[in-house]
Protein backbone atom coordinates (compact mmCIF):
# COMPACT_ATOMS: atom_id res chain seq x y z
CA UNK A 1 0.00 0.00 0.00
CA UNK A 2 1.33 3.31 -1.40
CA UNK A 3 1.39 6.00 1.50
CA UNK A 4 -1.48 8.41 -0.02
CA UNK A 5 -3.84 5.65 -1.11
CA UNK A 6 -6.77 6.86 -2.20
CA UNK A 7 -6.38 10.15 -0.51
CA UNK A 8 -7.21 13.85 -2.43
CA UNK A 9 -4.41 16.68 -2.11
CA UNK A 10 -4.33 20.43 -2.92
CA UNK A 11 -1.05 22.42 -3.10
CA UNK A 12 -1.03 25.94 -4.09
CA UNK A 13 2.40 26.98 -5.41
CA UNK A 14 2.31 24.25 -7.35
CA UNK A 15 4.97 25.39 -9.95
CA UNK A 16 7.65 26.58 -7.94
CA UNK A 17 10.57 23.47 -7.06
CA UNK A 18 8.84 22.86 -3.79
CA UNK A 19 5.56 22.84 -4.85
CA UNK A 20 6.29 20.20 -8.07
CA UNK A 21 8.44 18.10 -5.94
CA UNK A 22 5.98 17.29 -3.50
CA UNK A 23 3.20 17.08 -6.60
CA UNK A 24 5.63 14.20 -7.64
CA UNK A 25 6.21 12.40 -4.13
CA UNK A 26 1.59 12.62 -4.33
CA UNK A 27 1.05 11.63 -7.49
CA UNK A 28 4.08 8.68 -6.62
CA UNK A 29 2.49 7.41 -3.05
CA UNK A 30 -1.34 7.28 -4.86
CA UNK A 31 -3.09 10.41 -3.93
CA UNK A 32 -4.90 11.99 -6.32
CA UNK A 33 -3.93 15.52 -6.92
CA UNK A 34 -5.16 19.11 -7.75
CA UNK A 35 -2.40 21.86 -8.41
CA UNK A 36 -2.83 25.64 -8.00
CA UNK A 37 -0.23 28.27 -9.44
CA UNK A 38 -0.40 31.44 -10.83
CA UNK A 39 2.04 30.98 -13.51
CA UNK A 40 0.00 28.73 -15.77
CA UNK A 41 2.49 27.30 -18.28
CA UNK A 42 4.34 25.86 -15.57
CA UNK A 43 1.61 24.76 -13.75
CA UNK A 44 -0.40 22.92 -16.79
CA UNK A 45 3.29 21.54 -17.93
CA UNK A 46 3.66 19.92 -14.44
CA UNK A 47 -0.12 18.93 -14.24
CA UNK A 48 0.39 16.96 -17.69
CA UNK A 49 3.23 15.14 -16.83
CA UNK A 50 1.71 13.93 -13.60
CA UNK A 51 -1.87 13.14 -14.93
CA UNK A 52 -2.83 15.55 -12.30
CA UNK A 53 -5.41 18.50 -12.67
CA UNK A 54 -4.64 22.27 -12.60
CA UNK A 55 -6.49 25.15 -11.74
CA UNK A 56 -4.55 28.77 -12.16
CA UNK A 57 -5.46 30.95 -9.05
CA UNK A 58 -3.89 33.60 -6.99
CA UNK A 59 -3.93 32.76 -3.69
CA UNK A 60 -4.83 36.23 -2.33
CA UNK A 61 -7.88 35.71 -3.96
CA UNK A 62 -10.59 33.60 -1.80
CA UNK A 63 -13.24 32.89 -4.18
CA UNK A 64 -10.34 31.77 -6.53
CA UNK A 65 -9.00 29.73 -3.61
CA UNK A 66 -12.46 28.41 -2.54
CA UNK A 67 -13.00 27.34 -6.70
CA UNK A 68 -9.87 25.62 -7.03
CA UNK A 69 -10.39 23.73 -3.60
CA UNK A 70 -13.24 22.68 -4.54
CA UNK A 71 -12.67 20.51 -7.86
CA UNK A 72 -10.81 18.36 -5.13
CA UNK A 73 -13.95 16.93 -4.21
CA UNK A 74 -13.20 15.26 -0.72
CA UNK A 75 -10.43 16.30 0.75
CA UNK A 76 -7.65 14.60 2.95
CA UNK A 77 -4.73 16.80 2.59
CA UNK A 78 -3.71 20.72 1.87
CA UNK A 79 -0.52 21.86 1.51
CA UNK A 80 0.10 25.98 1.44
CA UNK A 81 3.26 26.52 -0.11
CA UNK A 82 2.95 29.72 -2.05
CA UNK A 83 5.02 32.44 -1.14
CA UNK A 84 6.94 35.39 -2.14
CA UNK A 85 10.26 37.63 -0.76
CA UNK A 86 9.64 40.88 -0.91
CA UNK A 87 12.95 43.25 -0.10
CA UNK A 88 15.68 43.62 1.45
CA UNK A 89 15.89 46.51 3.71
CA UNK A 90 15.26 48.49 7.02
CA UNK A 91 12.60 48.48 9.18
CA UNK A 92 12.49 52.35 9.09
CA UNK A 93 13.22 52.04 5.14
CA UNK A 94 11.25 49.14 3.84
CA UNK A 95 8.39 49.71 1.55
CA UNK A 96 5.38 49.47 3.15
CA UNK A 97 3.21 48.64 -0.60
CA UNK A 98 6.06 45.32 -0.57
CA UNK A 99 5.55 45.12 3.03
CA UNK A 100 1.84 44.59 2.05
CA UNK A 101 2.18 42.11 -0.73
CA UNK A 102 4.54 40.19 1.53
CA UNK A 103 1.76 39.63 3.92
CA UNK A 104 -1.03 39.50 1.00
CA UNK A 105 0.68 36.68 -0.29
CA UNK A 106 2.48 34.77 2.46
CA UNK A 107 -0.26 35.05 5.03
CA UNK A 108 -3.66 36.12 3.47
CA UNK A 109 -2.67 33.18 0.84
CA UNK A 110 -2.54 30.27 3.45
CA UNK A 111 -5.56 31.75 5.38
CA UNK A 112 -7.66 31.01 2.08
CA UNK A 113 -6.17 27.87 1.78
CA UNK A 114 -6.50 26.64 5.70
CA UNK A 115 -10.10 28.46 5.42
CA UNK A 116 -11.17 26.49 2.91
CA UNK A 117 -9.54 23.24 2.72
CA UNK A 118 -10.93 22.86 6.48
CA UNK A 119 -14.33 23.15 5.04
CA UNK A 120 -14.18 20.54 3.15
CA UNK A 121 -11.46 18.75 4.80
CA UNK A 122 -12.56 14.73 5.62
CA UNK A 123 -11.87 13.18 9.56
CA UNK A 124 -7.89 12.30 9.53
CA UNK A 125 -6.98 14.79 7.10
CA UNK A 126 -4.06 17.35 7.09
CA UNK A 127 -3.02 20.83 7.21
CA UNK A 128 0.87 21.62 5.81
CA UNK A 129 1.74 25.39 5.87
CA UNK A 130 5.11 26.36 4.39
CA UNK A 131 6.95 28.63 6.88
CA UNK A 132 10.73 29.04 6.35
CA UNK A 133 13.53 29.24 8.89
CA UNK A 134 12.84 32.59 9.66
CA UNK A 135 9.59 31.69 11.04
CA UNK A 136 11.69 30.53 13.51
CA UNK A 137 14.66 33.12 13.52
CA UNK A 138 15.15 36.53 11.83
CA UNK A 139 17.70 38.37 10.31
CA UNK A 140 18.43 42.50 9.60
CA UNK A 141 16.61 43.28 6.66
CA UNK A 142 14.13 40.59 6.09
CA UNK A 143 11.03 42.10 8.20
CA UNK A 144 8.28 41.39 5.99
CA UNK A 145 9.37 38.07 4.56
CA UNK A 146 10.60 36.81 8.38
CA UNK A 147 6.78 38.59 9.70
CA UNK A 148 4.54 36.31 7.26
CA UNK A 149 6.69 33.35 8.14
CA UNK A 150 6.31 34.11 11.91
CA UNK A 151 2.67 34.82 11.22
CA UNK A 152 1.81 31.15 10.06
CA UNK A 153 2.93 29.73 13.12
CA UNK A 154 -0.29 31.30 14.90
CA UNK A 155 -2.29 30.61 12.40
CA UNK A 156 -0.98 26.94 12.53
CA UNK A 157 -1.60 26.56 16.03
CA UNK A 158 -4.98 28.58 15.84
CA UNK A 159 -5.80 25.91 13.77
CA UNK A 160 -4.95 22.74 15.43
CA UNK A 161 -6.54 23.44 18.03
CA UNK A 162 -9.60 24.29 16.03
CA UNK A 163 -9.82 20.73 14.43
CA UNK A 164 -8.40 18.43 16.80
CA UNK A 165 -11.79 17.24 17.12
CA UNK A 166 -12.20 15.81 13.79
CA UNK A 167 -8.72 14.54 13.93
CA UNK A 168 -7.34 16.76 11.51
CA UNK A 169 -3.61 17.33 11.95
CA UNK A 170 -2.17 20.86 11.09
CA UNK A 171 1.90 21.43 11.14
CA UNK A 172 4.33 24.07 9.69
CA UNK A 173 7.40 23.02 7.60
CA UNK A 174 10.27 25.70 8.08
CA UNK A 175 12.96 25.06 5.60
CA UNK A 176 16.18 26.48 5.55
CA UNK A 177 18.10 27.55 2.14
CA UNK A 178 16.95 24.95 -0.53
CA UNK A 179 18.76 24.85 -3.83
CA UNK A 180 16.46 26.41 -6.09
CA UNK A 181 16.07 29.70 -7.96
CA UNK A 182 13.54 31.31 -5.83
CA UNK A 183 16.11 30.81 -2.47
CA UNK A 184 19.20 32.38 -4.71
CA UNK A 185 17.61 35.13 -5.93
CA UNK A 186 17.22 35.79 -1.87
CA UNK A 187 21.05 34.83 -1.32
CA UNK A 188 22.30 37.40 -4.19
CA UNK A 189 20.02 40.05 -3.08
CA UNK A 190 20.92 39.76 1.25
CA UNK A 191 24.67 39.63 0.14
CA UNK A 192 25.44 41.90 -2.96
CA UNK A 193 27.07 38.78 -4.35
CA UNK A 194 26.71 36.53 -7.30
CA UNK A 195 24.81 33.53 -6.61
CA UNK A 196 27.94 31.25 -6.42
CA UNK A 197 29.67 33.48 -3.58
CA UNK A 198 25.88 34.50 -1.97
CA UNK A 199 25.76 30.31 -1.76
CA UNK A 200 29.05 29.60 -0.17
CA UNK A 201 28.39 32.32 2.53
CA UNK A 202 24.58 30.81 3.13
CA UNK A 203 26.33 27.79 3.60
CA UNK A 204 28.80 29.16 6.11
CA UNK A 205 25.67 29.68 8.18
CA UNK A 206 24.21 26.00 8.09
CA UNK A 207 25.86 23.44 10.21
CA UNK A 208 25.33 20.41 7.53
CA UNK A 209 26.86 22.79 4.90
CA UNK A 210 24.66 22.57 2.33
CA UNK A 211 21.39 23.69 1.09
CA UNK A 212 18.73 21.43 1.32
CA UNK A 213 17.37 19.76 -2.13
CA UNK A 214 13.43 20.15 -2.74
CA UNK A 215 12.81 16.90 -2.77
CA UNK A 216 14.09 16.75 0.78
CA UNK A 217 11.67 19.09 1.90
CA UNK A 218 8.60 17.18 -0.16
CA UNK A 219 9.48 14.22 1.72
CA UNK A 220 9.12 16.20 5.21
CA UNK A 221 5.34 17.01 3.47
CA UNK A 222 5.08 13.28 2.81
CA UNK A 223 5.37 12.04 6.13
CA UNK A 224 3.37 15.00 7.88
CA UNK A 225 0.28 14.07 5.02
CA UNK A 226 0.50 10.28 5.35
CA UNK A 227 -0.85 8.09 8.58
CA UNK A 228 2.78 8.06 10.17
CA UNK A 229 2.30 11.46 11.41
CA UNK A 230 -1.37 10.69 12.94
CA UNK A 231 -0.47 12.10 16.42
CA UNK A 232 1.61 14.98 15.32
CA UNK A 233 0.02 18.39 15.31
CA UNK A 234 0.56 22.02 16.21
CA UNK A 235 4.40 21.41 15.28
CA UNK A 236 6.69 23.62 13.96
CA UNK A 237 9.24 21.33 11.98
CA UNK A 238 12.67 22.57 10.96
CA UNK A 239 14.31 21.37 7.44
CA UNK A 240 17.21 23.78 7.96
CA UNK A 241 20.06 21.63 8.30
CA UNK A 242 20.41 23.40 11.88
CA UNK A 243 19.94 26.48 10.90
CA UNK A 244 17.74 27.42 13.40
CA UNK A 245 19.81 25.81 16.66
Amino acid sequence: MRRLEDKSAFISGAAGSIGAATARRFVAEGARVVLSDIDADRLHALADELGAEAVVADVTESAAVAAAVARTGELDIAFANAGIFGDVAPVAEYDEEVFARVLAVNVLGPFHVAKHALRVMRPGGSLILNSSVVGLTSDPGISAYATSKHALVGLMRTAAKEVADRGIRVNTIHPGPVDNAFQHRIETVATGQGEARAAEIFESMIPLGRHATPEEVAAAVVFLASDESRFVTGATIPLDGGMSI
